[in-house]
């Protein structure tokens, strides 16, 4: 189940997504996102809860970032899931996401 939760660090709030980023939950996921935009706003995405992600996932998260771009602002992923970091390397995204991603030693 995909869920987007709220966290505050420091001055700034992240929404953290958690489950299957899916095509299962890609109907929903859309609404809920469609919801956090804000023209001129940017947000910070925490993608290490997600379990698993496929290509309807990659494409929501396309789709955000072009967005929050085209109202003025950055849509940031950071702490990427091993689930989403072989899905981007599968298809050779990570360079179009831009976001630097950090291998934890665990």
């Amino acid at each position: 189940m995909f869920q987007i939760s709220r966290v505050k660090d420091k001055d700034r709030e992240i929404f953290r997504l958690s489950g299957d980023l899916t095509i299962y939950a890609a109907a929903e996921a859309r609404k809920e996102f469609e919801n956090l935009l804000s023209p001129g706003e940017s947000l910070v995405l925490d993608l290490s809860e997600i379990d698993e992600i496929d290509t309807s996932g990659v494409q929501l998260l396309l789709w955000l970032k072009r967005e929050v771009s085209a109202g003025g602002g950055q849509a940031a992923l950071v702490r990427h899931s091993l689930a989403v970091v072989e899905t981007f390397d599968l298809l050779h995204v990570t360079a179009i996401f831009g976001d630097p991603i950090l291998i934890s030693p665990e």
